[in-house]
C-alpha cells in the first residue's frame, strides 16, 4: 500500500512537470510507470494464487 502511495506522489509531481518537459521525456516517464504498475499488478496476482 506504501508503494502505491509513493507512486501517486510521484505521478502527482511528474504530472506537475508534464507543461514542462517535452513530449518525448513525458512518454518515456509514462511508460515506465506503466511497466511498474503491470510488474506490481502481475506480483499481487502471484502472491495471491500461491496463497491459496
Amino acid at each position: 500500500m506504501v508503494f502505491l502511495l509513493v507512486a501517486l506522489l510521484l505521478m502527482g509531481v511528474v504530472l506537475g512537470t508534464v507543461a514542462h518537459v517535452p513530449v518525448p521525456v513525458t512518454l518515456v516517464g509514462a511508460a515506465l510507470i506503466a511497466a511498474w504498475l503491470a510488474v506490481f499488478t502481475l506480483r499481487e496476482r502471484h502472491a495471491r494464487r500461491r496463497a491459496r
